[in-house]
This record gives C-alpha cells, structure tokens and sequence, in this order.
C-alpha cells in the first residue's frame, strides 16, 4: 500500500524570516528618513544664538503728551448762548471773555433782590428816626422829673426849717417829705423805663441790621450769578475743546472746554504689567524728541492694571523739548537698574508667545528643533536674560510660536 510522507516546512520558515528580515530593515530606513515633529520651513524662521553680553535694565514705551496743568471749563449758568468771544486753540489771558449766555431770570432775580434790599435799608432808617424821637422824648421826661425832684427838695428843706421854728406843723413837714420820696421814686422809674426801651430798640436795630447784611450777600451772589453769564477765562493758556456755537443751549454744570498750559507738559504711558513691581516714582528716563534726547523722571504710577498695562506719569527735569504738543507721541527709556553682565537672547515674538519660558533649540545641524524649558530672568524691549535652560552659542528660534501649538520638536525643511 502507499504511504503518506510528511510534508517539510523548514525551507518555508526560512524563506520567511527571510523575508520578514527584509521587511523590517526596510522600515527602520523609511524611519529614519522620515521626517520627525512638525514639519516647517527654513525660510520662515529667524533664528538667533545665545551670546553672553551686557544687559541694558531700563523699558522702552511709547508715552503720549499731555499739559502739565490744565483747567476745565464749566458752565455754571444755563441759558442761550448769546456770544462767542474766543475760539478753540486760542491763546487766552486770565480774565478774558470766553462767551455770554442770555438768562432773563438771573436779571429778574437780582431785580428783585434789589427792591428788597433798598426796602429793607428804608426800614432801617425809619426805625432809627423813631428811636432818636423816643430817646428824646425820654430824655425830655427825665429832665422835667428831675427839675421836680430838685424843687420839690428845696420846698422841703424851707419846710424843715420853719417847723423847727415852730411855724409850720408835723403834718405839713410829712407831706413834704413824701413829695420828695415821691418825685425822687417817679424819676427813678423814668430812667429804667427809657433804659430798658433803649436797650429793645438797639437789639430791634441789630436784628434789622443783620437782616440787611444777609440781604447784602443774598445780593452779591444773584450779582455773581448775574456776571457768571458772562464767562471768563480763569487762567492764562491755551483753550482747547472748546465748540460753542451761538444760539446753543447749554445747562449748567454742562462741560464746555479746558484751558492748557501751552509751557509745560507731562508724559502718559501705558507699561506692560510685568514691570509694575519694579516701577516707582523717581525713575530717570530719556525721552527722544526731534532725535535729541531730553531728561525725564516717572512722577506717579498707577498700579491699577487694565488689559495687562498700568499707567505712569513722567515730567521733564530740565528745559521744556520745543515743539511739543499735545497728543503727540514720543519714545521714552525708562532705566530700571545698572547694566550688568548676563547671558541673553533677543527678545521678540517667540518671548511674548511663551513668556520666555520655554523656547525650540536648533540641532547642531539645524535639520530639527526641540522644545526646551527655560527660566528668564530681566528682560526689556530688546534683550531677554536667560538664567538656567540654554548656553552660550546654542541656537534658538526667535520667530512667533502661534503656529506650532508647542509641539514638542519641529522638522526643518530646506
């Protein structure tokens, strides 16, 4: 009978592991020409080395001018505008008409506060007429008492006389001497009474007069409201924002210009919030005008932070730049602290995407990059101190980062 023989396969396994042989070396060739990280072009990217250099601690910041006194303008009356005596940007004297405002109720005000007032003072007078004749009319009585006084005194002693001689009785002698205390307690009388009337009537003028006074100054204010109508300007300087047009109705307490100091001016600049804890009052700074720089100082700084910026004030420490005006934008250094010896990167849009924290290290062949932890240290507007992740002569990408999504490496194709 036939026998089965069995099949070899060695010959198979071999060709196989062969094969699978070629097929991974293969692989590990793709693999290694395959590109590695996000692929991105050479010619997109700016690329600057670590060097070790001098570090500039000041911040560079585009401040605005602004004068350095300014006064503003209110109207404190409403009414029609009647005049416009001045117009924007107008150098303008302390005390100059500015514009007239037409109000018919002021006029009747003070009108009316006339006629009180000139009532008042004719009250006056006739109160001080009747405590003249009332004063005289006492005096009057006064003396008639008293010359009664006198006589009824000498009536007496001619009666104390003849009753000790024996010609005049007991009786008539007593009444003598009552007429006496009579005359004497009448006049007494007579001069309280007028006292204590002189003293009502001087407290009645007092009252009157003090009511006048008020009257008086009740009458300087509708006199001022009056004269407010005609506005002034309270200082000498340059009038700015200042629009009105006649036949305009304005109410009061309504903003009608400002007048600016055309000498003297301050810088305004808004200051990225990371420098906040080292800014202070006092700071010198150069500010670039005209290309001549002129010294400065930060006068105020506040800290409140809006959209990641604080402000600061700064003002001129020496002559007055000419030819400055306000609203105009001028670039100003502010020094932080002496320049120190440090290592350092240029600082540009790679620092503000990361915050300088990390950053892609170019290989030695600058086919690929690699994402790399940093710790910065002081930075300005051109220069970023690097204390710990790089060293000197490595390579980095300085270009923005918004694209790369901080990918861990990055490819780099010619």
């Amino acid at each position: 009978m036939d026998t089965i023989v069995p099949r070899r396969r060695g010959k198979a396994i071999v060709l196989a592991a062969l094969a699978g042989m070629a097929a991974s070396a293969t692989l590990a060739m793709l693999w290694q020409q395959m590109p590695r990280g996000l692929r991105v072009q050479a010619a997109d990217l700016r690329i600057a080395a670590v060097e070790r250099g001098v570090f500039r601690d000041d911040v560079a910041v585009r401040a605005s001018a602004e004068p350095l006194r300014s006064v503003m303008l209110d109207s404190v009356e409403s009414g029609r505008v009647e005049e416009v005596a001045a117009r924007d940007g107008d150098l303008v004297a302390q005390g100059q008409l500015l514009f007239r405002i037409a109000n018919p109720q002021r006029h009747l005000e003070l009108l009316a506060r006339q006629a009180e007032h000139a009532q008042q003072i004719s009250n006056l007078s006739t109160l001080r007429v009747a405590q003249e004749a009332a004063a005289s009319d006492h005096q009057r009585r006064v003396d008639e008492l008293l010359f009664a006084l006198q006589q009824a005194e000498k009536q007496h002693a001619r009666t104390t006389r003849l009753a000790a001689q024996g010609y005049v009785s007991m009786a008539a002698l007593e009444e003598s001497a009552d007429r006496v205390a009579h005359q004497r307690q009448t006049l007494t009388q007579a001069r309280d009474a007028s006292a204590t009337e002189g003293r009502v009537r001087t407290h009645a003028l007092a009252q009157l007069g003090t009511a006048i006074d008020g009257l008086q100054s009740g009458l300087k204010l509708v006199g001022a409201t009056v004269e407010a109508l005609a506005v002034r300007a309270p200082a000498a300087g340059r009038l700015t924002d200042f629009r009105l047009q006649v036949g305009e109705s304005i109410a009061a307490g309504k903003h009608v210009g400002r007048i600016d100091d055309p000498q003297r001016f301050k810088l305004t600049a808004q200051v990225d919030e990371f420098y906040l804890a080292r800014m202070a009052a006092g700071r010198a700074a150069q500010v670039r005008i005209n290309e001549r720089s002129h010294g400065a100082q930060v006068t105020k700084v506040y800290p409140q932070i809006r959209d990641g910026r604080f402000t600061l004030e700064l003002e001129f420490t020496g002559a007055q730049p000419p030819a400055l005006n306000p609203g105009q934008g001028v670039d100003v250094r502010i020094t932080l602290g002496d320049p120190t010896p440090a290592l350092l990167l240029p600082y540009g849009a790679w620092a503000a995407d990361s915050g300088g924290l990390w950053a892609y290290v170019v290989a030695a062949d600058g086919a690929s990059a690699q994402l790399r932890e940093l710790r910065p240290g002081r930075r300005n507007h051109s220069q970023l101190e690097v204390l710990a992740g790089l060293a000197q002569g490595e390579r980095i990408i300085v270009s923005g980062y918004t694209h790369y999504g901080k990918s861990p490496a990055l490819h780099i194709s010619r």
